[in-house]
């Protein structure tokens, strides 16, 4: 894969064309593929289809719900805090994709990891627990396993998110490179966007 990923946003910045690229890129078929941040099921919906093993947590069962309805195999999302990843009983994990909830640096007292659910929301927190997750996530990798993280750099209040998230990830992780997603029409709300690739 270049150094330079041209997509289409149409409206969002975790596309499936975006997933499908990294699975192309980096997985065969029937291998795992793990979303730890499963949203509204990009990356589960794009794995099935794929013919890969989606796996995917999301801590709000609305949206674990539709992902279900969406799936072959609904079993493949669990409503549960990823923060507690240790407690579940994960198959070896051969790739990870997600693009973690956002923060600002300041002014954002909803915490992204409940849900926004919570008014316990810290920048510096965010970025340890994330740091925390992935660890446990490096436990569950199948040898030569790669994990991907989607995220941009914010204009509110000049919030280097990606970049954040990516030297709090390389504490656990062993960073690889960086892919700049070339949105068509980028949301003006970022100044960049990427997915940050790291290896065990």
């Amino acid at each position: 894969m270049k150094g330079v990923l041209s997509l289409r946003a149409g409206g969002d910045t975790f596309t499936p064309e975006l997933v499908e690229a990294f699975l192309d890129e980096y997985t065969k078929p029937g291998d795992v593929v793990f979303d730890p941040f499963a949203g509204f099921g990009t990356t589960l919906v794009v794995a099935e289809r794929m013919g890969r093993r989606p796996l995917g947590i999301e801590i709000m069962a609305e949206r674990v719900e539709v992902v279900r309805a969406k799936l072959e195999d609904p079993s493949a999302i669990l409503c549960a805090d990823t923060r507690n990843l240790d407690r579940l009983d994960l198959p070896p994990i051969d790739f990870s994709i997600t693009s973690p909830p956002y923060m600002s640096r300041e002014d954002h007292p909803q915490n992204p990891l409940t849900g926004y659910q919570t008014l316990d929301g810290d920048y510096q927190t965010h970025l340890d627990e994330l740091a925390a997750i992935y660890r446990r996530v490096a436990t569950c990798l199948a040898p030569g396993g790669t994990v991907v993280i989607n995220a941009a750099n914010l204009r509110l209040h000049s919030t280097r998110l990606a970049w954040d998230i990516g030297q709090a990830v390389s504490t656990v992780l062993t960073y690889e490179r960086e892919v700049v997603i070339d949105w068509d029409e980028p949301p003006t709300w970022l100044t960049n966007d990427y997915c940050l690739v790291f290896s065990s």
